[in-house]
């Protein structure tokens, strides 16, 4: 039976970000979920020293918490996992993985949480129950028939824990390979690339301490409203006591306009809200790296100025000459920088980068975030170099109140890499866990997310296991990465719920369900607490509080112990001994680093500890021995400057971004009220100049398709046009339905990330469509 028309409305939101509008769709997603009651409880465990980690964001908690310390979207990952309702063996046997195909990521989500471990039947087409001792048989068969280590991908999502990453990496080392693919490939690669080049460590220099004394925030390619949200508290604290907050975005987001916290009555309860941002700049798609360029430009020239009047200088030169190396190269280069091509290549006027300018200049104290706005372009890499040389000219790393503020997405990707899932693991790393376990690990660089695709293409990767996630639609180039996997001989899940990655899958395969983090884990009568580490390197235990979905499930450092004990033996590693005492695995991690001294002790303190960021306390681990300044040109030879010469103004930049009810490629409905999309998620928001341009009317129909140059054709069809602010040339629409239009190859300098906001495109007319998409 065909489904329904498309249905949907787009209708302005006039009103603050968060305050009764939060709490409303809050009450929603409880009753969508049909959570029970006695779970609303767990609510105010999230975030608590004595609690759980929300299984979202990756924004740091508060040490002292307050009453609750949980957002919008972080109860709709907790009322996702504590969903009353299952996909059992009824369901699977009732749905074939064709006919599940045709229903949508929403859909696929709202079926619930996954009860037992199941294994595909081709003859059937459908997936049936497997004992769990031979689901682990049956991947340790196929890893042990591998001709190779390297035919085998082991990706992991940055929602996996430390004990279970470390256990996972340590695993997969001794199996011989260091093919981990993970989220971060796709994020924030090109700060964790890019950061060690010049101020020598890959991660954000900041605490939450730091907003508390900033009078000064750039926000750059970020929406904290729909991906952080509880860092507006901080920003809002900041606001009222008159920090300056700059917004740097294609899209003027609501968020950063106005925010009604929920945690002040006064403020709830007299309809007010408070005033975020002073300044938007809305810069191209891609045109950050010309904009920063611009504003050091113009600090260079504010410097120059204060020399010839005698007055205060505005770099600082004692952090320079004590802490850098390069700016004399770096000044000469700003001051041979032409504006107009700043101006063009930025797509932000010279009277608005010198106004930041000025902000920045007169800041004392001042913290630059960023998100993936920054990171997935073709120069990503270099963007995030010419960022960390603003702060630097004014000294604005290392100290009280400033800082670099890289925001990652999920509640562990950044702990991830730091306990080792890494392709690119360093010899120091590897020399560590040869001296601890006396074996000699894989030395070559291993496949990331986008090597791994191509392996599969060609036939070098016949196994994948996925340690959470949803690879099949986080990835770039949708339906070759599909043809990858269902190229593979095994293809195995670790997962809460079901997705479409199970339904895309190997001529083998496993869906494994595991605990979510809200879930009550007791092995032989202890419970059992999990680590993570936020975007601000504070590392804190995390405790279930709700009884487990089913009795089947197992946690996922027990799954992947199994896995490694049924595949390598207890030779070397007592896996299974780590399955059941998981203090045990952080002993270990603490004989591999010594940034985990003590770790079980040091996790008993309310908030956990901070693990040490050398570059925040002026210490620089770069091969200079120095902070560096690197020179970059501004690149005018790009993918988009190509297609641009040949179709012209008609050419537009596609940038891919998150609903408000979504987080990652999970689904929770299908509404994005802050930019007041409602019912829908096929929409493409345009400047209504370009509409007119191209021919079409606000609320056309269009189809998408990707100009590159390999020859392979890439379309995603009917896309509802919307009106909104956004810069000519540019488009925004959501992902994972816009995957498909991103080349495999269409990757960032260095970092290989998928460059998913910049893509060149081309919109066509096309009907309104009678069934609703799949995805």
């Amino acid at each position: 039976m065909d489904k329904p028309k498309q249905q949907g409305r787009i209708e302005p939101y006039h009103h603050p970000a968060a305050g009764w509008g939060a709490l409303k769709y809050v009450a929603i997603n409880l009753i969508k979920e049909r959570v029970a009651g006695g779970s609303y409880r767990t609510l105010f465990k999230q975030n608590q020293p004595d609690g759980f980690d929300c299984p979202g964001c990756a924004w740091p908690d508060r040490e002292h918490a307050s009453t609750f310390e949980f957002c919008e979207n972080g109860v709709k990952a907790v009322a996702a996992e504590a969903t009353t309702k299952r996909v059992t063996r009824d369901f699977f046997a009732a749905n074939t993985t064709e006919a599940l195909m045709k229903q949508t990521d929403y859909e696929l989500e709202q079926h619930g949480r996954l009860t037992e471990p199941m294994v595909y039947d081709p003859m059937t087409d459908t997936y049936k129950p497997i004992e769990w001792n031979n689901a682990f048989a049956l991947i340790a068969g196929h890893l042990n028939k591998l001709a190779s280590p390297h035919e085998a991908a082991f990706y992991t999502s940055g929602r996996a824990s430390n004990e279970a990453a470390y256990v996972y990496q340590l695993f997969v080392r001794m199996f011989g390979t260091n093919n981990f693919p993970d989220c971060s490939n796709m994020c924030h690669e090109a700060t964790s690339r890019g950061l060690p080049g010049t101020v020598g460590v890959g991660k954000g220099t900041v605490t939450l301490e730091d907003f508390e004394h900033a009078d000064t925030i750039i926000i750059f390619g970020q929406n904290p409203a729909t991906n952080h949200p509880r860092m507006l508290g901080e920003l809002r604290e900041a606001a009222r006591r008159g920090a300056t907050i700059v917004s740097v975005n294609p899209l003027r987001e609501r968020g950063l306009e106005r925010f009604a916290s929920p945690q002040h009555p006064v403020e709830m309860l007299t309809m007010g809200s408070t005033k975020i941002a002073s300044l938007f700049i809305q810069p191209k798609l891609g045109g950050d790296f010309a904009l920063i360029k611009g504003v050091a430009k113009h600090i260079l020239e504010l410097d120059d100025i204060a020399v010839e009047n005698g007055t205060e200088r505005v770099l600082d030169l004692d952090f320079i000459a004590r802490h850098t190396l390069g700016f004399e190269a770096f000044a000469e280069d700003l001051r041979n920088e032409d504006w107009s091509l700043l101006e063009r290549e930025s797509g932000v006027a010279r009277e608005d980068i010198e106004a930041l300018g000025r902000i920045y200049a007169n800041g004392k104290r001042t913290i630059a975030t960023w998100g993936m706005g920054l990171t997935q372009h073709k120069h990503s890499h270099q963007t995030v170099h010419i960022l960390s040389n603003l702060m630097m000219m004014k000294g604005n790393i290392g100290r009280l109140g400033a800082g670099l503020c890289p925001v990652r997405g999920h509640s562990n990707v950044q702990g991830n890499r730091t306990v080792g899932i890494e392709e690119r693991p360093t010899a120091e790393f590897l020399d560590r866990l040869a001296q601890v376990y006396s074996f000699e690990p894989p030395r070559g660089q291993g496949l990331d997310v986008v090597e791994t695709v191509e392996g599969m293409l060609e036939g070098h990767v016949k196994v994948f296991i996925g340690l959470g996630g949803n690879f099949a639609m986080a990835t770039p180039d949708t339906y070759r990465t599909w043809d990858g996997l269902r190229a593979c001989d095994l293809t195995v899940h670790i997962t809460t719920k079901l997705n479409r990655s199970h339904l895309v899958h190997g001529k083998h395969a496993l869906i494994l369900p595991t605990m979510g983090r809200t879930e009550i884990d007791v092995r032989n009568g202890v419970s059992q607490g999990v680590t993570v580490e936020d975007s601000m390197s504070m590392v804190h235990i995390s405790y279930g509080m709700n009884t487990p979905a089913s009795k089947h499930l197992m946690s996922e450092t027990a799954i992947v112990a199994n896995i490694a004990h049924a595949t390598l033996g207890d030779s070397k590693v007592n896996w299974l001994a780590f399955a059941d005492d998981y203090s045990l695995i952080r002993d270990d991690i603490a004989k591999v680093f010594d940034d985990f001294a003590n770790y079980n002790e040091r996790i008993r303190h309310p908030g956990g500890f901070h693990l040490r960021v050398a570059s925040r306390e002026l210490e620089w681990e770069t091969s200079t021995g120095k902070a560096n300044f690197v020179v970059h040109a501004v690149q005018e030879d790009t993918p988009i400057k190509r297609a641009q010469k040949i179709h012209g103004e008609r050419l537009m930049t596609l940038m891919t971004t998150r609903s408000h009810d979504q987080y990652n490629t999970t689904v929770y409905a299908l509404d994005d009220r802050y930019r007041g999309v409602f019912g829908q998620r096929r929409v493409v928001f345009i400047n209504p100049a370009d509409i007119e341009m191209l021919g079409f009317k606000n609320g056309d129909w269009v189809d998408m398709t990707t100009v590159w140059d390999d020859g392979i054709e890439r379309r995603a069809n009917s896309f509802r046009l919307v009106e909104y602010d956004i810069p000519r040339g540019c488009i925004g629409a959501y992902y994972p339905e816009t995957n498909p239009l991103v080349p495999l190859h269409s990757v960032g300098d260095v970092c290989n990330t998928p460059t998913s906001k910049s893509i060149p495109v081309l919109l066509h007319h096309s009907a309104e469509p009678a069934v609703a998409h799949p995805f």
